[in-house]
């Protein structure tokens, strides 16, 4: 089947795309990069950022993904329960959908790991 034979290079390249995204969440929160404000004053700021900075960097290349995603995803979990559910219940209408979107694909993550393609692999082989 096409989607299985190709299924490994899609993963790969969602991983990556999702966790340098998560790393631009905490670079604008821990060096105000791309147009935002550094929020390292505030100590949930900065943990958070320090989570999605490294964190994110982490998942897109595969090391330790499994313990880093699951991390990722319960801080996306406390994201949305502590600013975005206060709003309203739908994440369509409290602006929810990104940590609702994070927190199932780290999920996802965690459960699979790093997959063929990545540095946990590469380790691995040698």
């Amino acid at each position: 089947m096409l989607g299985s034979r190709f299924s490994e290079h899609v993963y790969v390249l969602t991983r990556f795309v999702f966790g340098c995204l998560f790393a631009c969440h905490g670079a604008q929160k821990l060096f105000g990069a791309l147009g935002a404000h550094q929020m390292t004053g505030n100590p949930k700021m900065l943990t958070a950022g320090i989570i999605e900075f490294f964190g994110g960097l982490l998942i897109a290349f595969g090391i330790a993904a499994t313990v880093v995603a699951f991390i990722a995803c319960g801080e996306m979990a406390f994201a949305y329960f502590t600013v975005h559910y206060p709003r309203g219940f739908w994440p369509i209408m409290n602006m929810g959908e990104p940590a609702v979107l994070y927190c199932f694909f780290f999920l996802y993550v965690a459960a699979r790991g790093s997959g063929r393609f990545s540095v946990d692999a590469l380790v691995r082989r040698r």
